[in-house]
Order: structure tokens, then sequence, then C-alpha cells
């Protein structure tokens, strides 16, 4: 189909890195308000690029710089030349919003279609889409991408879950993109309604939220299917589309061709060593509305050395850890939810949702509840032996004792979006 080049190579890369980096921050300097006050007496200019590793001569950018430049933070070209705006939920602040020429819908589509391909998708499939439509990038990047690799896109977005069902089965959708909340949420109600014979699912693609090894399983027994895929990408990067993990789920491949990513110290700011976790930053090289110089994601993730067994040529990064912003001190220990949701998926007896509580004591000392569901069948006999294991699996790990509490199955709730699992009553708010 030829979405993804097969002539790349560490050479043509580097060059194809090094020319989009100089035009980037050349485009951002002679059109952008914002990055001409960014860069303003620190002497930097596009001159003083001459290879890569002088990407870290650049300053961060953050989401706060974006939410204090609404409503077009970045925007460097004249409104003529803007066809369309994405936005975040907003749910801190204002909402993050970029706007996109001709072309970055162009690059977004072609780079959605390479994820379609990773996929394994033919043409011949049917891809039901079940993410946010309007402002938000999912539903558009999910049909525009679909549309550009030649499949049948069937956009239904956020409706009822008896329209979902009703459309599974007539359209036999093969392809199921969604939030894994979402995802779970439907292959529930295929099972309850004895519907898994009547449906043809091959794949499902999940983004916009991070989700456990444990609820991938749990989905694919429920509804059958014989891949399950994670996608990545931000609306300051286009939107979704930006990686996908091939079937051998070993890495998310992304677009180096279209990006920069550097891994740094959330705390030091220091690029960690090869291989290592830390905070993902990205510079985009062909971002004409809204472009990226070394914007942190605040991400947490890892880039994997090596060549990935699938033979695709792109780099891969991990799966998303949880994010540096999530993190909560319980008892002087910094920890991340993400941390919690592995824990738990070794857990054999325990559904794939969970909640974080926190609050404080009569006497004053925090208190960390973890609630589980009990897994379906298992007997409630089982919830002391449960709430232990659980317990003693968090404090050998993390060195801080929570409390347990086993709640039946289906009794946490299911959501179309993503799922909130931190409840931080501390200060009278949650994350």
């Amino acid at each position: 189909m030829g979405f993804i080049p097969d002539n790349l190579t560490d050479e043509n890369i580097n060059e194809i890195q090094l020319k989009g980096l100089k035009w980037t921050l050349n485009h951002a300097l002679r059109n952008s308000p914002f990055y001409q006050k960014k860069y303003r007496g620190t002497g930097i200019t596009a001159n003083d690029i001459t290879q890569l590793s002088d990407l870290e001569k650049l300053p961060f950018i953050d989401k706060h710089d974006l939410q204090n430049d609404y409503p077009l933070p970045l925007k460097s070209v004249s409104d003529e030349k803007v066809v369309r705006i994405h936005g975040s939920s907003g749910t801190t602040g204002k909402r993050k919003v970029m706007c996109y020429t001709r072309r970055d819908i162009d690059t977004w589509a072609d780079m959605f279609a390479r994820c379609y391909e990773i996929s394994g998708m033919t043409r011949k499939d049917r891809v039901h889409i079940a993410v946010g439509y309007g402002l938000w990038t999912a539903g558009a990047g999910f049909q525009t991408g679909c549309e550009r690799f030649g499949a049948m896109a069937v956009p239904l977005g956020p409706v009822n879950t008896d329209m979902h069902v009703e459309m599974l089965v007539d359209m036999q959708s093969t392809v199921f993109c969604s939030t894994a909340s979402m995802a779970l949420l439907m292959a529930e109600e295929v099972k309850k309604r004895d519907l898994k014979s009547k449906i043809a699912l091959k794949k499902i693609i999940l983004g916009a939220e991070r989700h456990s090894d444990a609820m991938r399983a749990h989905i694919s027994e429920l509804l059958g299917v014989e891949q399950i895929y994670d996608i990545y990408g931000l609306t300051e990067m286009y939107g979704p589309g930006t990686g996908l993990d091939c079937a051998y789920h070993q890495g998310i491949h992304y677009w180096n061709d279209l990006f920069i990513y550097e891994i740094i110290d959330p705390t030091t700011l220091k690029p960690v060593a090869p291989g290592e976790e830390g905070e993902l930053v990205i510079t985009s090289l062909q971002k004409e509305a809204s472009p990226l110089i070394r914007y942190r994601t605040h991400d947490i993730t890892r880039l994997i050395p090596g060549k990935c067994p699938c033979g695709c040529n792109f780099p891969r990064h991990g799966r998303i850890r949880g994010r540096s912003d999530d993190m909560f001190i319980y008892r002087a220990v910094n920890i991340y939810p993400s941390q919690i949701d592995i824990l738990l998926s070794t857990v054999e007896s325990v559904g794939s949702e969970y909640q974080i509580h926190l609050h404080h004591q009569k006497d004053g000392r925090d208190l960390m509840t973890v609630k589980v569901e009990r897994g379906q069948g298992v007997s409630p006999d089982l919830d002391p032996d449960i709430e232990k294991q659980i317990s003693d699996k968090i404090r050998r790990r993390l060195l801080v004792r929570p409390a347990v509490e086993v709640v039946d199955y289906h009794t946490l709730p299911r959501t179309q979006r993503k799922n909130q699992r931190v409840f931080d009553k501390r200060n009278g708010n949650s994350k």
C-alpha cells in the first residue's frame, strides 16, 4: 500500500531530521509571536543548528506555555492558511488548542494510514470508530486516516451502547477503535447480550488512556479478537496516529521522519541513558501551523534499542507507563498510578478496573485505599486473601501499605471516555 517507506536508513534519517529541525526553528522564529518571545534574549537562531546534538541548546516548552498563549498557541502561519482547529479537554485550566494547515491535515492522514498498515488492516476491513468527534482530535484522526488508507469507516463516536451493539452486528465491523474503558464497556455488553458469535471483530486499536495487560487480555477474551493494538498521539502532535505497536507488541513504532523524540529525567531535565525510562520530549519536523520545539509531554516511556522482529525500519518507544505530573506523594513516597496498575495486573483473582482513594484520617495521617473488582466468577470468600496479596505486593514494591477493598465485579463505573483512577481528597480535589 506504500504508506510506510521502506528506504529509510540511519544516514538519511539523520539528514531528514537535521533538515526538518532547521526548517522548524527558522519557521517558528520568523512567524510565531510565541517562539519569538520565548527565544528573545537567548541569542539562538536557526544558524546555530549544525548537528542534531545542537537540539539540546534549545529551551523546553510545556503545556503551561500553550495555555498561557491561548487561544491559538504556537500559531506560525497566517489565518488564511489555517483550515481547522482541534483542542484538548481543558480539565485543568484553559484547553490547549492547536491549528492546522491543509498540509498538516495531509501529513496527519498519511501517518495515521501507517498505523493502520502496521496493524495488518486491508481495504476490505470495516473500521468501527467509537472515539469522540468535534473539537477533540480522536474521531477526526481515526476517520481521516481510515479514508486515506482506503478502508470503510463506520463513524459512530460516543453514541449509546445500543447503537454501538446494533452497528457491530449489522455492519460486521472487523476493527474497533476506542479508549480502553470504552472497549471494556462494549466487551462486557457483548458478553451480557451473548453476541460474540454474531460480531466479526478481529482487531482493536486502543488510544487516549493507559491500560494494563490484564485489561487487554480481558477485552480480548470477551470479544475473541486476534490482536489489540496501542496507538499513541497527543493533540499537540496532530492527534492520535504518531505510532502503533505491531503484532509482536514489543514497543510502539514511531515516525522519526516526522518527529525527534528525546527522553529526559523529569527532575534534572537532562537526557537519560539509552534505553532508560523518563519523560518524552518531542520536536516536530514538518508541522506548519503549530510547530513543536522540545515539547515536554510528561508521558513516561523509554526508547527501545535494536530492530523489531517485525522488520519495520521505524524505531520504537515503550508503552506509556504514566505521566510525570500524575505522580502523588503518600507518606513521603512518590507514586505513579501506573505502578499500582502493573502490580494489580499480576493478581489473577481481580478484574481490570480499580480506583485509588487518598484522604486524611482523624489522627491526621494519610490513608490510601485501593479498590479493586473481584474477578468474574471469583468467590467472595477469597476477598481476605486477595486483599492481603495486593497489600503485600504494594508494600514490597512501593514501601507503603495501603488499605485494600474488594468489590463485586462490574461495581466500578464504566465510561466511554477515560476512566478516573485517582481520587485525592486530602486537598479537596482529585487527580
